[in-house]
């Protein structure tokens, strides 16, 4: 039996060090952008990987970590001694070579298709100001399909992870889906992005009604699927509200205004179950029409990227264990704040051991 299984996109992570300028001459001039398979191996070679090698780029080397969501969730699941395993597709390459094995030292079993392209990279690069942009080229990750999904390892999961980059991918979607319903199997999505909600919420929220779902959200996507449920343009279409605000400002709009409307939501079963992350002002979720709420300690991050995902599997693996609600959002945030101190998910397994140890009592 497996305790959670995580689908998704599989993605290596790569985090460098680079001033404005220097993110500007390779070509990364935007927070967030997709990219080509040769820009990315052209950028990667500044970097100091080349043909799918890892090495030394003079004297700042860049830091290597499997990643994509659900990657990521499953990694910190098997840290914190949960039976945890990732599907997904990855190249032949190198770095097909690394992610498999990244997954492997974490203690996660790797279930992956070998693509016919080079395996996805997500460049992050951060400057000594504090400014990140993030390139993304999702290579041989789009190659997993619905026809890549066992059923039979469907029929012995306790916990499906299904990453919600994969949103697009509809036939992938409503495989997993149907497996799961059949089968009895929880799923929980991740949004993934407010791009993701304003673009899906017809279909998430149908997701929400006819599955056994466990959703997950952020603030900013809280609040973009509220507006969208509204029908509320300016909100849900252009956002140009929610970067104004700061994360108390959030909290309260959730509090005040979302979360009555997410408890009818949530209010007729067991699912679906809603988890809002609200990054330094800890997190929420409702489930039964009933609000439950853990605040967390402020952190000053050393790289935010894998956190959220973090906040997933600690809470996931509590609800696996049979733990209440509350504490599912307590072990997340203090996962999640363990691992604001290390790049992507990329945390030595004794940092994690303590929280391993609550799991069992």
């Amino acid at each position: 039996m497996t305790e959670l299984l995580c689908i998704g996109n599989a993605i290596v992570d790569v985090f460098a060090g680079a001033g404005s300028q220097s993110m500007d001459r390779l070509g990364i001039r935007e927070p967030v952008q997709h990219i080509g398979r040769e820009e990315a191996e052209r950028i990667l070679a500044e970097l100091g990987v080349r043909g799918g090698s890892v090495f030394p780029a003079g004297g700042g080397a860049p830091v290597f970590s499997s990643g994509g969501g659900a990657a990521n969730v499953a990694k910190i699941a098997a840290l914190l001694e949960v039976g945890a395993a990732f599907a997904g597709c990855a190249g032949g390459d190198g770095l097909g070579d690394f992610f498999r094995e990244d997954l492997r030292a974490a203690g996660v079993a790797a279930l992956l298709t070998r693509g016919k392209e080079k395996t996805g990279t997500c460049i992050i690069l951060s400057s000594p100001e504090g400014e990140t942009r993030i390139a993304a080229s999702p290579g041989a990750a789009l190659e997993f399909t619905g026809d890549d999904i066992d059923e039979k390892t469907i029929q012995n999961t306790r916990v499906l992870v299904l990453d919600g980059y994969v949103l697009e991918r509809r036939p992938l979607v409503r495989r997993v889906l149907e497996l799961a319903d059949r089968y009895g199997t929880p799923v929980a999505l991740d949004t993934a992005s407010v791009f993701q909600i304003r673009e899906k919420t017809g279909e998430i929220l149908q997701y929400c009604r006819n599955y056994p779902l466990i959703l997950f959200m952020n603030a900013d996507e809280a609040i973009a699927f509220y507006h969208a449920l509204r029908k509320d343009r300016e909100d849900a279409e252009g956002g140009r509200g929610e970067k104004q605000r700061d994360e108390r400002e959030k909290e309260k709009i959730i509090l005040e205004d979302i979360c009555p409307v997410f408890k009818i939501l949530t209010g007729a079963e067991l699912f679906p179950i809603i988890v809002i992350k609200l990054g330094g002002r800890g997190a929420l979720a409702l489930a039964g029409g009933e609000l439950y709420r853990q605040e967390t300690f402020t952190l000053v991050p050393k790289n935010s990227i894998g956190a959220g995902d973090a906040f997933c599997a600690a809470f996931l693996a509590s609800w696996i264990r049979g733990k209440s609600l509350s504490e599912c959002l307590s072990l997340g945030n203090r996962v999640a704040g363990a691992v604001l101190e290390v790049p992507g998910t990329r945390i030595k397994g004794g940092r994690l051991k303590p929280f391993a140890k609550l799991l069992k009592k």
